[in-house]
């Protein structure tokens, strides 16, 4: 096992790894800008180290300053954590290069899978669905079109080095098209650093499921269920859950053998996502995260699993301990992510300093946060400042366990989506289980203005 460990990160990500590497007892040195000297990670870790000013690309997307950081403290491998260097494969050569163990994929893997065009070429070979769109890249507006005129409107123009809803933008038309086309490739070039971009038919109001798969340097992958994830606002998930209330055991095994292919076919090791949508009873692969979720206790709760645990111990070289068969998932699982943000306001997000703070405890109640009163949220960096995480027998004692903790967590200082999250709790399609990626577009407006929960007997009759 590793003796110390450079996290790459900050936020709860970062004080996440801080806690399991104590626990395997690993020392963990923690970067940050000047602006994060007060995180937990920072206070909790067994050295620090500030590597630069608070724009991220002075500090924690600056690769020669994390890889020197990590040698001068004399660490053996690097934790990216998700975002960030996460997905960077030269990030993930360079720290070969320095004798430092990159805790994710190969810098080959991530290469292929980070590029979307060529997974959607890897993913077709293997057999598994994809959703109808461009031959690869599209180098300009003439060929897009040919494309979007041949798989039918609306489109999406999908930035191939993209992620996080990022580098995307919908056309409905020929004519919305090229400024669609213009805009996607200068967000990606802006976000990062490659505008290529590709065609993908827009299936409208599908349902956005992902599967959480291990894999080891011995050629054994096994998948752990999947998150259900179609509760987005912009491209950004706001809600997830596990088991997803719209899949049968016969598509869900199905998705689940997909994206053990997948895995296997691109020699992947370590943690993976991969991302699908679905619609009726077809699902069509459309990308795969090489890197861990921030939806991934949604998975610990359920198979009692620790995942970046078993990420340290597949980097170090160790065989995964179990088998598929092995794999027992228990109840329903349900996160909401804490975004310090005004729905109100087109979603805007809401810097500041916390006053007042209280998070939710109990039995089957997990939270994720490194904020404390008095700390600050950061205007440089995401918004997202807590993950509330609980889990319990059924889908409906999930949902009411939810609402309790909810109702008992207190973000004094900032503006934050508590609210919404909340009253989509109490939504009646939610509630069901009937919604799709739309969900907030279309009941935005509704939720803001609901100021009393109503028939809700007779909302929760339906999941009983």
């Amino acid at each position: 096992m590793f003796r110390k460990v450079l996290v790459a990160n900050r936020g709860e990500i970062a004080l996440r790894i801080v806690r399991t590497c104590a626990e395997m007892d690993v020392c963990t040195v923690a970067i940050h800008s000047t602006v994060d000297a007060d995180r937990l990670s920072v206070q909790y870790a067994d050295q620090a180290l500030c590597i630069g000013n608070a724009p991220a690309a002075e500090s924690y997307l600056n690769m020669e300053t994390v890889v020197s950081a990590a040698l001068c403290t004399e660490c053996d491998a690097v934790h990216p954590g998700f975002g960030f260097l996460s997905e960077n494969a030269d990030f993930a050569q360079m720290c070969e290069d320095a004798g430092l163990t990159f805790i994710g994929p190969s810098p080959r893997a991530i290469r292929m899978l980070g590029d979307k065009a060529a997974a959607r070429a890897l993913v077709a070979e293997c057999g598994v669905p994809v959703v109808p769109g461009s031959q690869g890249i599209v180098c300009d507006v003439d060929t897009a079109r040919r494309a979007a005129d041949q798989v039918g409107y609306p489109v999406l123009i999908k930035a191939s080095a993209g992620g996080g809803g990022r580098g995307m933008r919908r056309a409905d038309d020929a004519e919305g098209l090229v400024a669609a086309f213009d805009t996607a490739r200068s967000e990606a070039l802006a976000c990062f650093g490659d505008d290529a971009v590709y065609v993908e038919k827009l299936i409208e109001h599908p349902r956005h499921v992902e599967i959480q798969i291990l894999a080891d340097s011995f050629g054994h992958v096994v998948h752990l269920g999947e998150r259900e994830c179609s509760i987005q606002r912009n491209n950004q998930k706001l809600v997830e859950e596990s088991p997803s209330p719209a899949l049968d055991d016969s598509m869900r095994s199905a998705m689940g053998a997909a994206a053990v292919r997948i895995a296997q076919s691109a020699g992947y090791t370590g943690a993976g996502t991969v991302e699908f949508v679905v619609a009726g009873s077809c699902f069509y692969f459309i990308e795969m995260n090489a890197r861990i979720q921030v939806e991934h206790p949604v998975t610990e709760m359920r198979c009692g699993l620790d995942l970046v645990r078993e990420q340290l111990c597949i980097a170090a070289g160790l065989p995964l301990r179990f088998e598929q068969d092995d794999i027992a998932l228990r109840g329903h699982a349900i996160e909401c992510r804490i975004i310090a943000e005004d729905p109100r306001n087109n979603f805007r997000p809401s810097p500041g300093s916390v006053g007042f703070l209280h998070f939710p405890g109990g039995n089957g109640v997990r939270v994720d946060s490194d904020l404390y009163a008095g700390s600050t949220v950061s205007p440089f960096y995401d918004s997202m400042i807590a993950k509330v995480i609980v889990c319990a027998p059924t889908r409906l004692e999930a949902v009411r366990k939810m609402r309790r903790a909810l109702e008992e967590t207190v973000v004094e200082g900032v503006s934050t989506n508590l609210d919404l999250a909340l009253l989509i709790m109490f939504n009646g399609d939610f509630l069901k289980g009937s919604y799709h990626t739309g969900f907030i577009g279309q009941n935005l407006g509704q939720l803001l203005d609901f100021d009393d929960v109503v028939c809700r007997l007779d909302s929760e009759e339906a999941v009983r």
